[in-house]
């Protein structure tokens, strides 16, 4: 019994260590939220020619703060016909399955909970199980509109976890691992971006589709199915829902960044600021400035979903379905052939640049095409008739 009391004293220190980590983490990433909110508003009102949140607190700062309060005072109701254990249960899915996945998303080299060799398995293991979530919400409901937005997100978040899965397989065959940090450590001189344009393309535009932002936002579309799993939703409840809403955007950006964008990798050596007299400990100095490149470009992300969001109009479940089915999917299988190509035949970095950049452009193209049929359709009729009306007068002028 003497030699197992170190060893229990250990595990209780790793365990309340680990206990004080999380907490942490989900205090830090609630106050990414708030800020996220109070970001979000501010953009859309400017894109729109608003002023956004003004009054609650300076710029009004304090305005998601006041959101949040609202939310937990108000009245929990909980319909009588839902099952209350699936209806209880289902929000808690998708929050921890939005919180676990920040376990091993590291900030730099040494700031992250707990670094795992297959981080990019753990991550997409773990986004998975949100979608179960969602369909809970609206099942436990017993509300015909939240099944159906249930339904709807199953089918969407399915379909684009497809593409996402295999961009991140192309990006662990160019780094040859799924560890964050080695993938990171192999953008110092090219970012990813550079060599698999068509990878960070597909990666972000099914990560919107995966956290439900605009234009993908089907599931919960209040035209069509007056708020989807979460209708019968109210106060705490509710705001738990767009609590793991806001973590996932924040998360897709941060692996937008880490995966393409060469995470806290700056564009020259941080040691270089050693000449600085009023930097006492360079490392210190250069682990922060490296948070705070890599927030940076986390948020310059999340501004561009924004932007998305206050640009283009919701599409239609058909619409939805067939982008992922008839370009999401091929262009991200196309991008683990080229990658395979590449790495196979050892041929130079531009020339999966340039085969990335032809597929991106081709289906760019076929969509564009395709988008624009409806509008050609109306030019040509429009010519049309405006043919058989001058025809007609010269025909009347020449009796």
């Amino acid at each position: 019994m003497q030699g197992l009391a170190p060893l229990l004293a250990v595990g209780l220190v790793d365990v309340i260590w680990m206990v004080v980590s999380l907490l942490a983490m989900f205090t830090g990433l609630s106050i990414v939220v708030l800020s996220l909110v109070w970001l979000e508003r501010k953009a859309l009102g400017r894109l729109q020619l608003r002023l956004g949140p003004t009054r609650t607190g300076l710029f009004g700062l304090l305005q998601p703060v006041a959101d949040a309060i609202k939310l937990i005072l108000k009245e929990d109701i909980i319909p009588n016909s839902s099952d209350r254990a699936i209806f209880w249960v289902a929000p808690v899915i998708v929050a921890l399955s939005a919180f676990m996945i920040w376990v091993t998303i590291p900030a730099t080299e040494g700031l992250v909970l707990r670094n795992l060799e297959l981080g990019l398995f753990y991550i997409t293991a773990f986004a998975v199980i949100g979608i179960l979530g969602l369909v809970l919400a609206g099942w436990g409901s017993a509300n015909k509109y939240g099944v159906l937005g249930g339904l709807r997100s199953a089918a969407q978040l399915i379909s684009y976890e497809i593409p996402v899965i295999m961009v991140v397989v192309a990006v662990g065959m160019l780094a040859k691992s799924l560890d964050l940090r080695v993938i990171v450590a192999a953008q110092e001189q090219i970012p990813y971006v550079a060599l698999l344009p068509l990878g960070m393309v597909v990666f972000f535009i099914a990560g919107l589709a995966e956290v439900g932002r605009t234009p993908f936002d089907i599931y919960h579309a209040e035209s069509e199915v007056v708020g989807g799993p979460f209708v019968e939703y109210s106060g705490a409840h509710w705001s738990v829902f767009f609590l793991a809403e806001y973590i996932n955007t924040f998360a897709i950006a941060a692996l937008v960044v880490l995966l393409f964008l060469g995470g806290w990798s700056w564009p020259f050596d941080a040691a270089a600021l050693a000449w600085l007299p009023s930097l006492p400990d360079i490392a210190w100095v250069g682990g922060l400035l490296s948070v705070i490149w890599f927030l940076l470009k986390v948020y310059a992300v999340i501004f561009v979903v924004f932007w998305i969001r206050g640009t283009f109009p919701r599409l239609r479940i058909d619409q939805l379905m067939a982008f992922a089915w008839k370009a999401m999917v091929p262009l991200s299988f196309y991008a683990i052939v080229i990658t395979g190509v590449y790495l196979f035949y050892d041929w130079p970095a531009w020339t999966l640049t340039v085969m990335s950049l032809t597929g991106l452009v081709v289906v760019g193209y076929i969509v564009y095409r395709k988008m624009m049929e409806p509008a050609r359709r109306i030019a040509e009729i429009k010519a049309r008739q405006a043919a058989q009306v001058a025809e007609r007068r010269a025909s009347r002028q020449a009796s």
